[in-house]
């Protein structure tokens, strides 16, 4: 993939494709964001296994992103503001980006707001509601802690293979791997139970990773009455919600969204679906979100926004600041959007 994008910008085509590829603007997508100094204290022994490494990004590129889309012409708006622009393409002049931050993080606040304050950029902060309450499963973060501090670990799935040994680098990383689609694939209860016996084997709290890393509910109300905050709903336990029965996948949409708005005050207008692949969301949960009240719902399908998105308000794409992507050359590609024009083979609209 890098080596795809490199030709790419060596060769200018991002430019060659500017006209027809870049669109109104986009969405980005941000999970954590945290200097390099933390990340290789939480690696320790074992830097060179960072599975999660591409859900984060530090400060500094974070900073230097922002600057970088401005200097293209991209104005930082809210997500309100990028609505009605596509929605009434006139009523705004140039592109324009949105800073999306799925699960709420505490970095989130201590590391990427001062960005964000530093230039004046407006963010949703997408939150299930299970998080600041201490009891979420964020999964594949304590998938990736239980196997740096075990020698050798036995999945619940296969247990025939007994214990497997993750000594070395390159067993955690495959054990990782494996195990992280594997746990993709199952029906959602079947994901969380097996995790949770993991867990259980391991002597790992997942409700202690929760309050260690996730907003507590008095910090989601301080941060949610911030001037370029907005708050957005993100289902209750991060289940994915294709995954789910209708009925199932409703009650987490809506529930969710209750609970922000009597913890809040106001009920969340903007939705984001748990992983957002197509295998996560689709066409059926697109019209759940609109049924469930919600004024835009975003996916993880990459693209940028065009006019023809205000008849998908509910399956918005949108671009990951990736981890392993943190270079300037890739802000100006994926600005142009003319890698996901033709990864989508010239559909605008997925």
């Amino acid at each position: 993939m890098k080596s795809a994008l490199g030709t790419m910008h060596t060769l200018g085509m991002h430019n060659m494709l500017r006209s027809v590829s870049e669109g109104l603007g986009m969405i980005l997508t941000l999970h954590r964001v945290r200097p390099t100094d933390e990340l290789e204290t939480e690696l320790g022994d074992y830097p060179q296994f960072d599975p999660n490494g591409l859900l984060e990004v530090t400060p500094d590129f974070l900073d230097a992103t922002l600057e970088l889309l401005k200097a293209q012409g991209l104005a930082l708006v809210s997500l309100d503001e990028a609505v009605e622009a596509i929605q009434s393409p006139a009523v705004r002049e140039g592109r324009f980006a949105v800073l999306t931050f799925d699960d709420g993080y505490i970095d989130n606040v201590e590391h990427a707001l001062p960005v964000l304050e530093a230039h004046d950029a407006p963010a949703v902060i997408y939150m299930p509601s299970d998080y600041p309450q201490g009891r979420g499963e964020l999964w594949w973060v304590a998938l990736e802690e239980m196997i740096r501090k075990a020698d050798s670990i036995t999945r619940p799935d296969e247990p025939q293979y007994g214990p497997q040994s993750v000594r070395t680098v390159d067993e955690k990383n495959a054990f990782y791997l494996d195990f992280y689609w594997a746990l993709r694939e199952m029906s959602q209860d079947a994901q969380r139970a097996t995790i949770r016996t993991v867990a259980v084997e391991q002597g790992y709290s997942m409700d202690a990773l929760c309050r260690r890393l996730i907003l507590s509910t008095p910090e989601l109300k301080a941060v949610n009455a911030h001037p370029l905050i907005t708050i957005g709903g993100h289902t209750v336990t991060h289940r994915a919600v294709a995954r789910l029965s209708a009925d199932e996948a409703m009650l987490e949409m809506v529930e969710g969204a209750n609970w922000l708005e009597q913890t809040l005050g106001a009920r969340p207008k903007h939705f984001s679906f748990p992983y957002g692949d197509a295998g996560s969301a689709g066409p059926r949960d697109y019209k759940l979100a609109q049924n469930a009240g919600f004024t835009t719902a975003v996916t993880t399908r990459k693209g940028m926004l065009y006019p023809d998105h205000k008849d998908h308000m509910f399956a918005l794409p949108r671009v990951s600041l990736n981890g392993e992507f943190q270079h300037s050359r890739y802000i100006e590609l994926f600005a142009s959007g003319a890698p996901f024009l033709l990864a989508n083979r010239f559909r605008k609209v997925a």
